[in-house]
């Protein structure tokens, strides 16, 4: 019997779902995007409407056997052993074994008793027979022959029974999710059993240090420093340690060391004095010196505050990694963000958010938890993951919001998202656009309230444009956010890691999304995303204002910081064609995490299909490729609808891009 992959139509548990408002807004019909991947809807949808026989879902699994303490990528073995409920299983019934099926697990397998994954399968019921086999690529299906399984029958599994045995997940988390489904009368439709097996993976040994500084302070006043050990994997870890720090230049505070744990300690620095500064961080990890440089802080009398957010992320509720609690506390307290949003998927994962309402409010008592105006704003949000026209996550300025489902035909297009959404204090935003998964449908013009902004950068690469260092996989010609610049739409621009691994704000440290160290130690940044959100009040309110204002920008993960100028306007998102004239100029500086390669400043107008764009290039190898760079492009005059911004490019493979200034 064919089991469909749990990862598109088996992931979906057959509930009904949300139903959030009344009447939807009338739209007339239309023909689906080119890359609409309706199949998947359409398997969705008859999941959905699948009829449960009562013996699907029945009887209880416990993990028997397994290492009393599980490091990341390990190696282990497992043993379950399901007991049959109330109906049993029926002959041509199975058992159905999902291992984790996102970010490491070996695939469960029964080919290759040598290679990892191998599961072997018993029982002592007399007469049974089992008959396992690998059904999708993280599934495993045991099918009842001979007679049925009855009530208070067991059968056994061994995962990792070879001698390779399982590997466990890259990423160190709770509550990682052995998952089993029972068909019980062999129809072929399988039902979650309940309290699934559950174990704690804890990182392995520190193989780097992350130091964080604010990046904006007044002269005489205060910066936070927090300092972590990560494996190497991103994971944080609880080594007790010394930390030596020094501020580059000299000068900033005297050279001393902090003996520490290394998962988020903090100090703060007083006193200070104005300049551009970064600090020095070195602890010995496992026999060798390691060292690292941490992002600048510019200290100025008129230095606006600059808030990082990671306004896209998953957990294990999804398709992610770990726990809510997790999730916000690795943001806080490893990735020293300012600002967080879980955006776990409406209805992608083995549970669904938009059909189990406990999980949606479990993220908001996490939200609740962790939120702490002045210091940390969590944001209780959602991916409204449309296989149609794009995916979009959704964030709530309020301490709880609704779940509108992207599966739900009453919200299932963005214009009746954003009615439904109209009035709230949120906003969507467009992800991976240009291409990955499912590139967005530009036809529909983003709300100018509810979506001023895009995401141009996060794991899946850059949406930028065509040109752009990271380009986005898959990328769809024409569907670049440059291009939706020169069709008129009016966006700022943020990066989010859209991270799977459980490290908000770390996801460019991945090795599966790039990072890599050479044998001299030089750091390869790898795909990532964050922005930065220029507000003095740290508050929901305060941080839906700076993004409605579009007072933004985007970095693939670094906190590189930047500050434009057009005449006397310092980091304007308009400006009014007759304030310009021949020698205008568009003034970039820059201070980065590493040497600057080059600055690429772009310029077009609206409705020009794209063959007025400009780019000036000014590369900075010439100079050296400095930390730390002002730059001008001289624009002249420019007609109202023409827009300019930049892109920086770093030698380690970081980028970031300043949000458009539109000429009005």
């Amino acid at each position: 019997m064919r089991y469909r992959s749990l990862l598109t139509l088996a992931l979906v548990a057959a509930t009904a779902l949300c139903a959030c408002h009344d009447e939807p807004p009338p739209e007339a019909p239309r023909e689906l995007p080119p890359t609409a991947r309706s199949e998947i809807v359409a398997q969705f949808e008859a999941d959905r409407l699948a009829e449960r026989h009562p013996s699907d879902g029945g009887g209880s699994v416990e993990l028997v056997e397994a290492p009393a303490e599980l490091h990341a990528g390990q190696a282990a073995r497992f043993r379950f052993r399901y007991t049959a409920g109330e109906q049993g299983i029926a002959v041509g019934g199975a058992v159905l074994f999902l291992a984790p099926p996102f970010w490491g697990w070996s695939d469960p397998q029964t080919r290759d008793s040598r290679a990892p994954g191998f599961c072997t399968v018993s029982t002592d019921a007399a007469g049974v027979l089992l008959s396992a086999r690998q059904a999708d690529r993280s599934l495993l299906s045991i099918e009842i022959g001979g007679r049925p399984l009855e009530a208070g029958e067991s059968l056994e599994l061994v995962y990792g029974a070879g001698d390779a045995e399982a590997q466990v997940d890259i990423y160190a988390e709770h509550d990682s999710t052995f998952w089993f489904r029972v068909d019980g009368d062999g129809d072929g439709v399988a039902h979650l059993i309940e309290d699934p097996p559950r174990v704690d993976i804890v990182a392995g040994p520190a193989t780097r240090i992350v130091a964080t500084l604010t990046s904006t302070a007044h002269p005489g006043g205060s910066a936070r420093v927090t300092i972590a050990a990560l494996d190497e994997f991103g994971n944080k870890t609880r080594e007790p340690r010394s930390f030596q720090l020094r501020s580059e230049p000299e000068g900033l505070f005297e050279p001393f060391t902090l003996d520490a744990l290394g998962n988020g300690d903090e100090f703060e620095l007083e006193a200070l004095a104005a300049g551009t500064w970064r600090v020095i961080a070195s602890a010995a990890l496992d026999g060798r010196e390691v060292s690292t440089r941490s992002n600048p802080l510019w200290v100025r009398d008129d230095a606006t505050p600059i808030r990082w957010a990671d306004l896209h992320g998953h957990s294990g509720l999804s398709d992610g990694t770990g726990t809510p609690d997790d999730f916000f506390a690795y943001a806080r307290d490893v990735a020293a963000l300012d600002v967080v949003a879980l955006t776990d998927h409406d209805h992608w994962g083995v549970r669904r958010l938009d059909e189990e309402p406990e999980l949606w409010n479990g993220i908001a008592g996490s939200v609740a938890r962790f939120h702490e105006p002045g210091r940390f704003v969590a944001l209780h949000a959602y991916e409204w993951t449309n296989w149609i026209h794009g995916h979009r996550h959704v964030l709530h300025f309020e301490p709880e919001g609704p779940i509108f489902s992207s599966l739900d035909e009453r919200t299932d297009t963005p214009p009746e998202l954003w009615e439904a959404l109209s009035g709230m204090n949120a906003l969507t935003f467009a992800h991976h656009s240009a291409g990955g998964p499912i590139a967005t449908n530009w036809d529909f013009a983003p709300d100018p309230v509810l979506e001023p902004l895009t995401e141009v950068m996060s794991v899946h690469g850059s949406s930028e444009a065509a040109d752009s260092p990271q380009r986005i996989y898959a990328a769809l010609s024409g569907n670049f956010v440059r291009d939706q610049l020169v069709r008129g739409y009016r966006l700022g621009f943020v990066g989010s890691g859209d991270g799977h691994d459980g490290h908000p704000g770390l996801s460019h440290l991945d090795p599966r999304s790039g990072w890599r160290r050479s044998p001299g130690g030089t750091e390869r940044v790898g795909r990532g995303g964050i922005a930065a959100v220029r507000c003095d009040e740290l508050t929901r309110l305060g941080v839906l204002e700076a993004l409605r204002a579009r007072d933004v920008y985007a970095t693939s993960g670094p906190r590189i910081l930047l500050e434009t100028r057009i005449g006397d306007a310092v980091n304007p998102v308009r400006i009014a064609s007759k304030a310009l004239d021949d020698s205008s100029e568009y003034g970039l500086e820059v201070s980065g995490t590493a040497p600057i390669a080059r600055v690429v400043v772009v310029r077009g107008i609206a409705g020009d299909s794209g063959t007025a764009v400009e780019t000036d290039v000014v590369d900075l190898r010439r100079q050296g490729a400095p930390l730390d760079a002002r730059i001008s492009s001289r624009v002249g005059t420019l007609p109202p609808g023409s827009w300019v911004y930049a892109r920086v490019e770093q030698e380690d493979g970081a980028l970031a891009w300043s949000s458009p200034v539109f000429v009005e």
